[in-house]
């Protein structure tokens, strides 16, 4: 607060420094703490569970990491009746906590949301168990088949012979025709060589 020393008010000191016009205040008045907004670490009270947590209850969660704060409260109840009355919140808090740093990862799932006009796929079938001939004679071909992320619209065409980028191109460039733009991002799939 520097300002406030070259004579700036409150108000125009405080829009200098990036806070408001109360912290200045308590910044003047000397009752400004800086410790407001730092996380805790220290106690304000016994720990409740001293001397069982580390003895019994984080053994048992070592062995059974699935063990349940309520199975861990039913336990204390059982074995001490009457000495921990009121710790279910406590433990709640601890073995979440404890889950945290020794637990299993948690399984990680990332959600596929396609938008609009985003991403097309392109990739080349072969069809398995179905032959096809004209005039007796195997048809060497692939189907090109094209698909819209978001709508799913799709499109398929006969390609003669094999995977080559001419085919690639020919068959892309209908597809694009046929649904009437181009998305942003397109993406080209390996030879699938599974029944459609």
């Amino acid at each position: 607060m520097q300002a406030r020393k070259t004579g700036a008010t409150q108000a125009q000191a405080s829009a200098m420094a990036g806070i408001s016009e109360r912290s200045g205040q308590r910044i003047d008045a000397g009752v400004h703490s800086v410790e407001r907004g730092r996380p805790r670490d220290w106690r304000t009270r016994s720990d409740p569970l001293d001397g069982v947590w580390e003895s019994e209850l984080e053994p048992m969660l070592r062995r059974e990491p699935r063990l349940q704060p309520t199975t861990l409260y039913e336990y204390l109840q059982e074995q001490y009746p009457g000495q921990y009355p009121q710790v279910l919140r406590t433990l709640q808090r601890r073995v979440s906590e404890w889950k945290r740093h020794h637990g299993e990862s948690p399984e990680v799932m990332f959600e596929l949301r396609h938008e609009p006009g985003l991403m097309g796929f392109s990739d080349f079938t072969e069809l398995k168990g179905v032959t096809i001939t004209i005039n007796g004679e195997p048809y060497p071909h692939l189907i090109y088949h094209y698909r819209l992320a978001y709508s799913g619209w799709q499109y398929a065409q006969i390609i003669e012979g094999g995977e080559s980028f001419v085919a690639l191109s020919e068959g892309l460039q209908n597809a694009f025709e046929a649904c009437g733009g181009v998305p942003r991002q397109q993406s080209f799939a390996p030879l699938a060589r599974t029944h459609r």
